[in-house]
């Protein structure tokens, strides 16, 4: 095989289980068959339940396990979460920090494909509990989907707490 190349994406909400593990063993091992390269990329968007140490905790983890880490998240000589590699930023926040997603959100919202959603977390999972206590699926009921991008654009630019959705039929 040409340029593969597995990752790990592990969220750092905690520490390593043996799933996690298992699967960055399988990863590994199957790049490491094919010639390919492992990588390490931190999902630290859920920065709620972000527990501090857990990155650096893993990487011990791995290592441990024997797991060499090619290319993404490393650590530094002391001790600090470190980039090794061209593709970085290998922490997601630090990706969204850069913007190197904007230009593709601006695109989905230009096109209609997604929508600004005003939605608190409360609504949402007054939302979710009625759905389920009506023994129904827990879906987002769409109410943000009909504001125009203008009006949208307003309350964003109003410092309006938001996220973007896809439209999804």
């Amino acid at each position: 095989m040409k340029d593969v190349r597995l990752r790990f994406a592990p969220s750092p909400t905690g520490y390593l289980h043996i799933g996690g593990l298992r699967t960055a063993l399988y990863n590994y091992l199957y790049a490491k068959q094919n010639g390919g390269k492992f990588l390490l990329r931190i999902e630290d968007t859920d920065r709620t339940r972000y527990v501090e140490g857990a990155i650096e905790n893993l990487i011990h983890e791995l290592k441990w396990a024997g797991i060499e880490i090619d290319e993404g998240v490393v650590l530094d000589a002391e001790g600090n979460p470190s980039d090794k590699g061209e593709c970085g930023p290998y922490i997601q926040s630090d990706r969204v920090k850069q913007g190197i997603y904007d230009k593709y959100i601006e695109e989905l919202l230009e096109k209609g494909y997604a929508y600004y959603c005003f939605c608190s977390k409360e609504r949402l999972d007054d939302l979710r509990n009625t759905q389920k206590a009506d023994g129904l699926m827990p879906k987002y009921d769409g109410l943000c989907r009909g504001i125009s991008l203008e009006e949208a654009r307003k309350r964003v630019a109003a410092g309006e707490p938001h996220v973007i959705r896809l439209k999804l039929p």
